[in-house]
């Protein structure tokens, strides 16, 4: 098995995680900024989960689901 030099992680898409946050979040109409205030975190954590280069914990997780009106299943099933 060869490997391929590239990124670790695949590209965020609608089918992921992040690609789903972000697709809710533009939704809603909601800035990363408003995002990130409703979830008491920074908005380069909004940014990085996102990108897909961050897991938050489940307390993390469920208060972004809360703040975009959806369930944790939802975004990261």
């Amino acid at each position: 098995m060869t490997r391929t030099s590239g990124p670790v992680r695949p590209e965020a898409g609608d089918d992921l995680a992040g690609g789903r946050i972000r697709t809710r979040r533009n939704e809603l109409g909601m800035s990363q900024q408003a995002l990130a205030t409703a979830a008491d975190v920074s908005r380069q954590t909004i940014i990085s989960m996102e990108q897909g280069n961050y897991a938050p914990s489940v307390y993390l997780a469920l208060r972004v689901a809360t703040a975009l009106h959806t369930t944790v299943e939802e975004l990261w099933s």
